[in-house]
């Protein structure tokens, strides 16, 4: 345990399981008090809202009102504000299968779900001349992949956005990042119905050898852990990184050839 973010009250979307559940961990571990957001809870989210300092708020952020009912659960106050909801459903069937449905879809809940709970949260950074908001993207969003046609545009546009949105509040004592994972130890990659599973029942493989590729194409030969995202997520968070705004720091075992 360590009071680095103590007294500071945070705000976690997709908090539930993998990198968001991790997020919580780690907020909570520094001090902070967390109101975390998902459509379902999980064991481990309501094991730390069973300790004390963690409120989750049952919300599914497509509907109508629902990230300023996410913000209200804070009680006035938002210091940290992390936007990590996200899906990256694999378009195994190529471009010209991906219906406008489908586009609105992954936009929505990859990119605007972000911009609808940011807007909530901000008046109350602004009012309090402090805060620091911290967006999951991917690498996907510099490395985009016909797989995930959608989501890497959405991703993009997450990135973009953040950066834009930086250079307005900045002056203003509020700081917004993003971290971008390359392949995380997740149900997104690793469920039943995740990319592996998908990518292999399209290529006729087994999900393992899908995994070990991927794996094998990271210069460490492993995927990220969620604990590890979550490190770089609360550096950003406080005030270790006062000084960083704009940023989007990558996370992915070197996924990204860099020369």
């Amino acid at each position: 345990m360590s009071t680095e973010l103590q007294g500071r009250t945070a705000v976690v979307t997709g908090a539930s399981k993998g990198i968001g559940l991790a997020i919580v961990e780690a907020l909570t571990r520094a001090g902070a008090t967390v109101v975390a957001g998902s459509r379902t809870t999980s064991a481990g989210l309501d094991a730390r809202v069973k300790e004390g300092s963690v409120t989750w708020v049952p919300v599914d952020l497509a509907e109508p009102g629902a990230a300023e009912r996410l913000v209200e659960a804070a009680g006035g106050r938002v210091d940290i504000l992390v936007n990590n909801v996200g899906s990256a459903p694999a378009r195994t069937g190529g471009f010209l299968t991906v219906t406008d449905e489908d586009w609105a879809r992954t936009v929505d809940l990859n990119l605007l779900t972000a911009v609808r709970v940011t807007r909530a949260a901000l008046p109350l950074m602004l009012e309090a001349g402090q805060g620091s908001v911290v967006t999951v993207g991917s690498v996907n969003a510099t490395l985009p992949d016909p797989m995930v046609i959608d989501y890497s545009a959405g991703k993009a546009a997450l990135v973009a956005f953040s950066k834009a949105l930086s250079k307005e509040v900045g002056p203003r004592g509020i700081r917004v990042n993003t971290v971008s994972p390359g392949p995380v130890e997740t149900e997104l990659w690793l469920g039943g119905d995740g990319v592996a599973a998908t990518v292999s029942a399209a290529a006729g493989v087994a999900p393992d050898d899908v995994v070990a590729q991927v794996a094998g194409s990271t210069v460490t030969g492993r995927f990220s852990q969620p604990a590890e995202v979550a490190e770089l997520v609360l550096f950003l968070a406080g005030d270790r990184a006062r000084n960083i705004t704009g940023s989007d720091l990558i996370i992915d075992g070197g996924f990204v050839p860099t020369w």
